[in-house]
């Protein structure tokens, strides 16, 4: 394994900073390994077969190229929860994590009804059934790739969640039998502009129907889900966002123009405006 963990060293380190490349070299060896990470730790001088060794060098020649690491091992962790991913959908980030975790933390009502807009994997709805007692959830999405793979990891992690196609910003939407305790949603948030700095596994990468909006009208989401939100949402239910850090004062003036009260504005663990809460009375 030394072997192993120093090819993956010298190739990468051009490339990546070290802290990058002993997490990624952690998640090569569960993944080519079939090892979980504390037998990788145990484990340090087995040696690695000839096949093994081409798998994790074509991993790091995909690597080397920008290629998220979740996206060549088809899969990622989320909320202590596997999802399967693919270039279809977003890679699920901590500040969505984030998001989640307010959500659990905030909701003692037994099972609440639950929208996710904008599903993309389906790791917001998924983990919200996991850990809120008799939740139900729906997902929608404008890709019908996108609700493959969620409906695939409803499947691995043994939920019932109904996904529906949905384009938001046009006038027919998926009918509803039920208003919603929770609407949820982590849209397209990045203006166009912004894209000249962002790094390169992001871009070439990761599908640009969830990530952008035009810098002419950059909370056009925003927008449209809290007009659905406040159709959908049952007196005193909650809508939730993660929003661009850079907008937060203004996606606030937005839902208290619509009616929204007990607007709460939340930073990250990195101290920027990440996430919203605001209540339909």
């Amino acid at each position: 394994m030394q072997a192993a963990k120093k090819l993956i060293y010298d190739n990468l380190s051009p490339f990546y900073c070290k802290q990058e490349i002993e997490s990624i070299s952690k998640l090569i060896f569960e993944k080519v390994l079939g090892l979980s990470r504390l037998q990788v730790h145990l484990n340090q001088h087995i040696t690695i077969s000839g096949t093994n060794l081409v798998q994790i060098t074509e991993i790091i020649n995909r690597l080397i190229q920008f290629e998220p690491i979740q996206y060549i091992l088809g899969e990622t962790e989320f909320y202590g929860l596997t999802f399967k991913v693919n270039s279809t959908v977003l890679i699920p980030r901590p500040e969505t994590e984030e998001l989640v975790d307010w959500i659990i933390k905030d909701y003692h009502q037994l099972n609440p009804a639950i929208l996710d807009i904008g599903t993309g994997s389906g790791c917001i709805p998924i983990s919200l059934v996991k850990n809120l007692p008799g939740a139900s959830a729906n997902g929608w999405d404008i890709s019908a790739e996108a609700l493959m793979v969620a409906k695939e990891n409803a499947v691995i992690n043994q939920v019932n969640i109904d996904f529906h196609y949905a384009d938001i910003l046009k006038p027919t939407l998926p009918s509803q039998k039920e208003k919603y305790d929770i609407i949820v949603s982590n849209p397209p948030y990045i203006t166009t502009s912004e894209q000249l700095s962002m790094l390169k596994n992001v871009i070439d990468y990761e599908p640009h129907i969830a990530l952008f909006v035009p810098d002419t009208d950059s909370l056009i989401f925003y927008r449209a889900i809290a007009d659905i939100a406040i159709n959908q949402l049952k007196q005193g239910g909650n809508l939730y966002f993660e929003i661009n850090a850079t907008f937060g004062n203004e996606t606030v003036d937005l839902l208290a123009l619509k009616g929204f009260k007990n607007i709460i504005l939340r930073k990250d663990i990195n101290g920027r405006d990440r996430m919203i809460k605001a209540e339909w009375k």
